[in-house]
């Protein structure tokens, strides 16, 4: 089955994959503290603006240290107002809502997720900063969806576009990026691992090479 772009989220542990039929010819490289997807060298050229695109950065919150991935131009402002102080569902929904379903030939849904960010209910001043809660956000041209993760928790662009418990067994960014990676969705390009931990964000990067 063939689901496009997608990202998982866990409380602790998310990845991000790119899926393409149509521009499979793309890597993810580290730039600037952050992972961004590229063309390879063997590229053609294109003018499409949705083919490159920071897919994971990170943001100094309140609450500590916390990752945005997703599939577009999104995860920049997700992660500005992260930053600003904005409750990781309010970035996502208001980003989301802002820029739209892409406005390709398929309508393309944007999907994006934080981990950490916002503390969960029951945290104390005490409490390590494992078990912050996450979120998963998509828009759709018919829907803008925002749920709380509890568990691990995938939306793609295609045919899975909408929040789905997702069987994950990853437990570090390297193994989060390798399972992403594998998993049985066609047309698999590369993809990136996040894991919070208490001293803050590690990620991975698997090109498939």
């Amino acid at each position: 089955m063939y689901v496009g772009r997608f990202v998982v989220i866990g409380p602790e542990v998310a990845a991000y994959r790119v899926s393409s039929r149509s521009f499979p010819n793309r890597k993810i490289i580290e730039r600037d503290g952050s992972l961004t997807v590229v063309p390879t060298a063997d590229a053609e050229e294109t003018d499409n603006p949705y083919v490159s695109y920071n897919c994971v950065r990170t943001a100094d919150t309140p609450d500590g240290e916390a990752a945005v991935l997703g599939n577009g131009s999104h995860v920049d402002p997700i992660t500005e107002k992260l930053g600003m102080g904005y409750p990781a569902r309010d970035a996502l929904a208001e980003s989301l809502l802002a820029l739209d379903y892409e406005k390709d030939d398929y309508d393309t849904p944007r999907v994006a997720g934080v981990v950490g960010g916002t503390p969960t209910a029951s945290r104390t001043a005490s409490d390590d900063v494992i078990g912050e809660s996450a979120y998963i956000g998509t828009v759709r041209k018919d829907a803008l969806l925002v749920r709380e993760v509890e568990e691990p928790t995938l939306v793609a662009t295609y045919e899975e576009n909408a929040p789905t418990p997702y069987a994950f067994e990853a437990t570090s960014a390297r193994d989060a990026a390798e399972e992403a990676y594998g998993a049985a969705f066609e047309h698999a390009v590369c993809a990136a691992g996040v894991e919070r931990t208490a001293e803050g964000v590690r990620t991975a990067v698997e090109n498939g090479e």
